[in-house]
């Protein structure tokens, strides 16, 4: 299992932080994949996921955080889930000494997500 994050929007309209896993042997269709790179210290103020997508970190550690003040570190090998395309949103800056460099996966819609919560109900 490799260590995840859900951002995800709740009934309340803001967005929620959810910690689990993916699996390793889940296959889960995608529609593109997009690489981008931010350098040290970047950060970036408070908007949605353009669309649902994992977040694959190569390099870099970064800090979301959610209007609720929830937070949670982002670090290399980890995957973000980002499924809040709506709502209050999160914010998330870098806060070692590298770039971030990671890669969208954009996911077709109604696919059945590869993430498994930490704490199930």
């Amino acid at each position: 299992m490799i260590k995840a994050y859900r951002l995800y929007t709740g009934p309340d309209g803001h967005s929620h932080i959810e910690s689990g896993t993916v699996s390793e042997n889940i296959m889960t269709e995608a529609v593109a994949i997009r690489f981008n790179v931010s350098p040290p210290h970047a950060s970036y103020d408070w908007h949605t996921a353009p669309e649902v997508q994992y977040v694959l970190t190569f390099s870099g550690t970064l800090e979301f955080e959610v209007r609720s003040g929830e937070t949670f570190l982002l670090r290399p090998g980890e995957v973000l889930l980002a499924m809040d395309t709506t709502g209050s949103g999160h914010t998330w800056r870098l806060v070692d000494e590298h770039s971030w460099q990671r890669a969208y996966v954009v996911l077709q819609q109604n696919v059945s997500i590869n993430f498994i919560p930490d704490y199930l109900p």
